[in-house]
C-alpha cells in the first residue's frame, strides 16, 4: 500500500478562472488573483483554520448546528486529546461518552444553540433516574458544561450558552434524590488474608505488594524490571504513567525489604516485560491442577490436549485495574459460595476491591507516622486529600478524651 502523506494542501492556480485555489476536505477554495498578496494572505488563514481544527474544515455555523453533531465533534476531540504517553485513552474518554450518551438521546436533534439551563436539568435528571450517585451525576454535568466550553472555544455554540449552563449549580447533600455513594473505607487486614488464601499467586503478590507500597491498582498492573531502581537498599518505583503525570508531577512509589522479597522472583525477566502478567498466572494455575492430578498420564487427557487452538479469550501479557478487580471479586464470592454451602446462616466475607488497600496503608501510616508521612507515601500534592484516604485515629480521640474528662 502507498504511503500516507500529511503534507499540507498546495497553493494551486485555477487555469479556467485564473484565481488561486486550495482544497480542504474535498472542497475548493476561491481565493482570488492568482499570485496576489491577497490570495495568499488569504491562503495563511485558511490552512492555519484548517490546523487548529485538527486538519478539519470548521464546522457548521453555530445557528444550524444540531446537539449530535457537537457531540460527535467533541468525542472526536476527547479521543485525541485524552491519551496516555504510550498511547492509549485514559478513562476519561469513556466517562465523556457515557455523560453526552443521555444528552444525545434527549436532545440529540435539537439545535445546540438551543440547549439551556433547564435542558442540562433534565439531562441531570435522567442520569438520576439511572440510580446514579450524587458526586457521579455533578461530575458528568461537569463534563457536559466543559462540552459546551470547548464548543463555545471553537465558535461551534453562543458564548452565552455556556455562561447560562454555569448557572446549574451541583446537586448538595440530602437536598436531592439523587442516592449516597458510601464512602470508600479501609479494608482490614483479617479479610485481605482470608482472600489471599483463595487467590492465585500472582494476583496474591499483587495484592500483597499493593497492601505495602499503598500505590494505585492501576501502578501494580503496569509495573516492570526497568522502572525500577533498585541501587538504594530502598527501591524507588517509577511509574512509566501514572494519574496526575498531566499536571506535571512525578510519581515515586518507595519498595521496602518485605514489597522487595515479593518482587525478587518477578524480577527474573526482561526489562520491559510487565511483572504481574494473566498468562504467567494461568500457567501457574495448570501446573497446580495438573499436581495435583489423580488420573495417571497413561489414562484421559494429557496435558494441554483438551485445549481449544483458536479459544474466543486468551490471556493479556499484563493486568489491567478491571481485571485485576474482578480477580479479587472472584475470590470473594468463592469463599462465601462455600461459606453458605456449609451453614445458610454463615457470616459471609465483605466484598472488596483494590483500591481499598491504598486506604488501608494511609490509614496504618498516618496512625504511626502521622499525616505527613502518609502523604508522602501516597504521592499526594495536598494533605486534605490523603485525609480521604486515612482514616482518623480514634483510639487516640478516645485517650486523649480519657484525659481531658
Amino acid at each position: 500500500m502507498p504511503q500516507l502523506k500529511q503534507a499540507i494542501p498546495k497553493y494551486r492556480k485555477h487555469r479556467a478562472s485564473g484565481q488561486a485555489i486550495v482544497t480542504l476536505g474535498g472542497k475548493d477554495f476561491y481565493l482570488g488573483p492568482h499570485g496576489c498578496q491577497t490570495s495568499k494572505d488569504q491562503y495563511d488563514r485558511l490552512i492555519a483554520e484548517w490546523l487548529a481544527g485538527g486538519r478539519q474544515l470548521p464546522q457548521p455555523t453555530h445557528e444550524g448546528l444540531f446537539l449530535a453533531e457537537l457531540i460527535v465533534a467533541y468525542l472526536r476531540y476527547a479521543r485525541g486529546y485524552y491519551v496516555r504517553p504510550d498511547g492509549t485513552r485514559t478513562d476519561e474518554v469513556r466517562l465523556i461518552e457515557q455523560a453526552v450518551a443521555h444528552a444525545r438521546r434527549l436532545y440529540g436533534r435539537q439545535l445546540a444553540a438551543d440547549f439551556g439551563p433547564r435542558k442540562l436539568k433534565a439531562v441531570r435528571q435522567s442520569m438520576i433516574d439511572a440510580d446514579w450517585c450524587r458526586s457521579h451525576v455533578n461530575k458528568q454535568i461537569g463534563r457536559i458544561k466543559r462540552m459546551f466550553r470547548w464548543g463555545t472555544e471553537e465558535e461551534h455554540v453562543p458564548a452565552n450558552v455556556f455562561h447560562g449552563l454555569q448557572a446549574v449549580t451541583g446537586l448538595k447533600a440530602n437536598r436531592t434524590k439523587a442516592r449516597e455513594n458510601a464512602p470508600v473505607r479501609p479494608v482490614d487486614d483479617a479479610t485481605i488474608n482470608q482472600t489471599l488464601a483463595v487467590l492465585g499467586p500472582v494476583v496474591a503478590d499483587m495484592v500483597r505488594f499493593q497492601r505495602l507500597t499503598g500505590c494505585r491498582p492501576e501502578e501494580v498492573c503496569i509495573l516492570r524490571p526497568c522502572d525500577i531502581d533498585r541501587s538504594g537498599e530502598i527501591w524507588i518505583y517509577r511509574p512509566a504513567t501514572h494519574k496526575t503525570q498531566h499536571q506535571g508531577r512525578r510519581r515515586s512509589i518507595v519498595i521496602g525489604p518485605q514489597a522487595q522479597d515479593i518482587l525478587r522472583s518477578y524480577l527474573l525477566r526482561p526489562k520491559a516485560w510487565f511483572c504481574f502478567s494473566p498468562q504467567e498466572s494461568e500457567q501457574k494455575r495448570r501446573d497446580l491442577a495438573h499436581a495435583a492430578r489423580k488420573t495417571p498420564l497413561s489414562h484421559g487427557n494429557t496435558p494441554g490436549s483438551n485445549r481449544l487452538t483458536t479459544p474466543k479469550r486468551k490471556a493479556a501479557d499484563r493486568y489491567t485495574r478491571d481485571s485485576y478487580r474482578r480477580a479479587v471479586y472472584r475470590a470473594v464470592e468463592k469463599i462465601n459460595r462455600i461459606r453458605r454451602k456449609k451453614d445458610q446462616h454463615a457470616e459471609l466475607l465483605e466484598k472488596w476491591s483494590p483500591n481499598r488497600l491504598r486506604h488501608s496503608t494511609a490509614t496504618a501510616i498516618r496512625k504511626r507516622f502521622g499525616l505527613e508521612a502518609a502523604q508522602v507515601i501516597l504521592g499526594h500534592a495536598a494533605a486534605d486529600v490523603t485525609q480521604i484516604y486515612a482514616e482518623r485515629d480514634l483510639d487516640k480521640a478516645i485517650e486523649v478524651a480519657k484525659q481531658v474528662g
